[in-house]
C-alpha cells in the first residue's frame, strides 16, 4: 500500500458511513495521512436515503478533524481550506467528493435547482481547486482529485441539473490540470459508476446490478483505492484525466 504518511488531506461530502466519502477518509488515514473532513448533513436529511449519526461517523473514523461547511455558499470552500491550513500548516491532498443530488425532469426542473446544483457540484469544485492552489508551496506531491458521475457515457434525462453540473466537472477536469501542471499539481476526476451507498431501490439495485459483469455495484472501499492511488507518488504521471472505474458497467442492457 503507497504511504502518505506526513501528508494533509481535505475529503469533502463525508456524512455517511455508506459513502464514497467516508471510504475515502478512512483509505488515506490508513496511509497516514492527516484528515480534515467535510460535513453537510442537511442536505442527507432531506433526501429519500436519510442522514447518519455525525457523532458516531467521526468516533468510528477516529483521528481526524471535521468542519461543517454548506458549499452553496461562496465562502465555504475558502472556509474550509482555511480551516485544514489552521490546523495542519499546508494541505497535499483535495479529494472534492461532495455532491448535491438533484432528481428532476427537462418539465420539471427550475432555475433556482439548477443554480444549487451548478453552485455546490460545479462552483465548490472549482473554488475548493482555488484555495488549495493559493496556500500550496509547490512542494511534491500536490494532488487534486474531482467526482464526476456518468452523465459522459450515457443520458440522465431524469437528473438534469445534476448531470449538467457534473458534466461541468468532466468538462473542467483539463483546464484546471494544465492551470496547476507548472506548480505539481495534478488534477484528476474519478467516475465511480453504480456505487452501492444505500441510495438505491430495490428495484433499481436490480435492475442494475444485470447490468455489471460481477452480478454487484460497485463498494465504497474500491473506490477509495483508486482515490488512494491518485494521492500517491505512483500517480505522479497522471494529470488531466477523467477516470472511469465502473466495472465493465454495460448501459444498455435491458
Amino acid at each position: 500500500m503507497e504511504t502518505l504518511a506526513g501528508r494533509t488531506a481535505v475529503v469533502t461530502g463525508v456524512s455517511r458511513r455508506a459513502g464514497i466519502g467516508f471510504a475515502v477518509a478512512r483509505e488515506l488515514l490508513a496511509c497516514g495521512a492527516r484528515v480534515l473532513v467535510q460535513s453537510w448533513t442537511a442536505h442527507d436529511d432531506e433526501q429519500p436515503w436519510g442522514g447518519d449519526d455525525l457523532g458516531a461517523l467521526l468516533a468510528e473514523l477516529g483521528d481526524v478533524a471535521h468542519v461543517a461547511a454548506d458549499f452553496a455558499d461562496p465562502g465555504a470552500p475558502a472556509l474550509v481550506m482555511g480551516r485544514a491550513v489552521e490546523l495542519f500548516g499546508h494541505v497535499d491532498v483535495l479529494v472534492a467528493n461532495h455532491a448535491r443530488s438533484s432528481q428532476q425532469s427537462l418539465t420539471e426542473l427550475t432555475a433556482e435547482e439548477l443554480d444549487l446544483s451548478w453552485a455546490v457540484n460545479g462552483r465548490a469544485s472549482v473554488l475548493l481547486t482555488q484555495a488549495f492552489a493559493a496556500q500550496h508551496d509547490s512542494r511534491p506531491g500536490g494532488r487534486v482529485i474531482l467526482f464526476t458521475s456518468g452523465q459522459h457515457l450515457a443520458p440522465m434525462p431524469d437528473e438534469l441539473p445534476y448531470a449538467i453540473s457534473k458534466g461541468a466537472i468532466h468538462q473542467m477536469t483539463l483546464s484546471l490540470s494544465d492551470a496547476l501542471a507548472d506548480r505539481g499539481i495534478t488534477v484528476n476526476t474519478v467516475n465511480p459508476g453504480p456505487v452501492d451507498t444505500g441510495w438505491a431501490t430495490p428495484d433499481l439495485a436490480a435492475h442494475v446490478g444485470r447490468a455489471l459483469p460481477a452480478g454487484r455495484w460497485g463498494r465504497p472501499e474500491e473506490v477509495a483505492r483508486l482515490v488512494r492511488w491518485l494521492a500517491s507518488d505512483d500517480a505522479a504521471w497522471i494529470t488531466g484525466q477523467v477516470i472511469n472505474s465502473e466495472g465493465g458497467f454495460r448501459r444498455w442492457t435491458p
